[in-house]
C-alpha cells in the first residue's frame, strides 16, 4: 500500500470541542486589534484627523470550535464497532491493530510493539464506511483519523501535528528565502487493506475530481463557509457567515477518491496552526470531520472538535487550455 508524507493544513459545525491541556503556561485571552489608518488622498474627514477600521483578524482554533458548536450540523457517534478488532496493514505489512470500547479505542503497533488507549469519535456518513477520530497521547500535538470502508476492506490514515511554537513564529518570507513549506502543519497519508479481508477493493488514491468546483458548506445556522478547490495543491477558503466573517485565504490542501462523489479533504492553513480532515459526500450532500489545533495563543492545550455540513456546489470552472486542459 502506498505512503505519501507531507510537510504541511484548517475549515463545518460541531458539538463543543474537545481540550486537551499541554502542560505549561497559562491560556492568552483573545483579542481583537483595531488599526487607525488616514483616509485616501481627496477624502475629507469630517470633525476627525483619521479614519478607524476594524480589519478582519484570524482567531484560535479554540474560538473557532466555540463558534462552531451551537445547533452545529454534525453527525451523531455510532457504536457498530464497539467489540470489534481491525488490523490496518499497508505494503510494509500489519501497521496497527485497533480494539473498539464505547466512546475509545485501544491500539497496538504491530511494527514497534508500542500500544495505547484513546477517547475516540466513530461517525458512519455511508453505510459500511467509517470515520475514526482522536488524540495520539504518545506523541507531541499529534491526532490520528481513519476511514475505514468495511465493505471494500480498504483503510486510508491522517497522522497530522501540529508545529511548535518556534516553528509556528518562523515567518512567511524566511520560509520562503529557505526553502521551507509555507504551512508548518504536517500531515502523514498511509493506505491500505483491513486483514482477514478476502477480496479488497482499490485503496483510496489522490484525485482530481473536486478541482474548479466552488462549494458551499452550512455548518450551522450561524457558520458558513465557501470552498475552491484550485489545483492539486491549494484551495480558496472564507467565512460567508460566522466568527470568522470576512476572513479569506489560500492553504495547502490534499484530495482522495474514496467512493463515487466522496472524497477525502485534508487542509494545512499556515496562518494559525491547524489541520481539518473532511469527508465530503455530494451525492447526500453532507459532510463529517475534525479540525484540529491549538485551543489558544499560548500552545499550552489542543482543540480537536468535529464538524459537519450541509453542502451545496455553486458553480464549477474548466479552462479552456486546449490540449492542457484540466478541471
Amino acid at each position: 500500500a502506498a505512503r505519501i508524507t507531507c510537510t504541511l493544513a484548517r475549515s463545518g459545525a460541531a458539538r463543543p470541542s474537545s481540550v486537551w491541556r499541554i502542560p505549561r503556561g497559562a491560556h492568552n485571552p483573545h483579542h481583537v486589534r483595531m488599526s487607525s489608518v488616514h483616509g485616501p488622498p481627496g477624502l475629507k474627514l469630517c470633525g476627525r484627523g483619521q479614519v478607524e477600521r476594524q480589519d478582519p483578524v484570524f482567531i484560535q482554533v479554540g474560538a473557532l470550535a466555540d463558534g462552531f458548536a451551537p445547533d452545529a450540523n454534525v453527525l451523531a457517534p455510532v457504536d457498530a464497532l464497539v467489540g470489534r478488532t481491525l488490523t490496518l496493514g499497508d505494503a510494509s505489512g500489519a501497521w496497527r491493530v485497533y480494539t473498539f470500547e464505547p466512546g475509545a479505542l485501544q491500539w497496538r503497533d504491530a511494527a514497534t510493539g508500542t500500544d495505547g488507549r484513546a477517547a475516540c469519535r466513530v461517525t458512519r456518513l455511508r453505510d459500511g464506511l467509517y470515520f475514526v477520530d482522536y488524540i495520539d497521547a504518545t506523541a507531541r500535538a499529534t491526532s490520528v483519523s481513519l476511514v475505514i470502508d468495511l465493505d471494500t476492506g480498504v483503510w486510508t490514515s491522517v497522522v497530522g501535528t501540529l508545529p511548535t511554537e518556534a516553528d509556528t513564529r518562523i515567518d512567511a518570507f524566511t520560509r520562503v528565502t529557505h526553502g521551507l513549506p509555507l504551512t508548518a502543519v504536517d500531515a502523514q497519508f498511509r493506505h491500505g487493506a483491513l486483514g482477514g479481508h478476502a477480496r479488497p477493493g482499490p485503496l483510496h488514491a489522490p484525485t482530481r475530481e473536486l478541482i474548479g468546483k466552488r462549494t458551499m458548506y452550512r455548518y450551522s445556522p450561524t457558520e458558513c463557509y465557501e470552498h475552491i478547490y484550485l489545483n492539486e495543491n491549494f484551495y480558496a477558503w472564507q467565512c460567508l457567515q460566522g466568527v470568522e466573517g470576512g476572513l479569506a485565504d489560500v492553504d495547502r490542501c490534499h484530495y482522495f477518491r474514496i467512493a463515487d462523489e466522496l472524497y477525502l479533504f485534508v487542509w494545512r492553513e499556515k496562518v494559525v496552526p491547524t489541520l481539518g480532515v473532511v469527508l465530503i459526500d455530494f451525492a447526500q450532500r453532507k459532510t463529517d470531520g475534525k479540525i484540529f489545533g491549538y485551543q489558544g495563543s499560548d500552545f499550552g492545550s489542543l482543540s480537536n472538535f468535529q464538524i459537519g455540513a450541509y453542502a451545496q456546489v455553486l458553480n464549477e470552472t474548466v479552462h479552456p487550455l486546449g490540449d492542457e486542459a484540466q478541471r
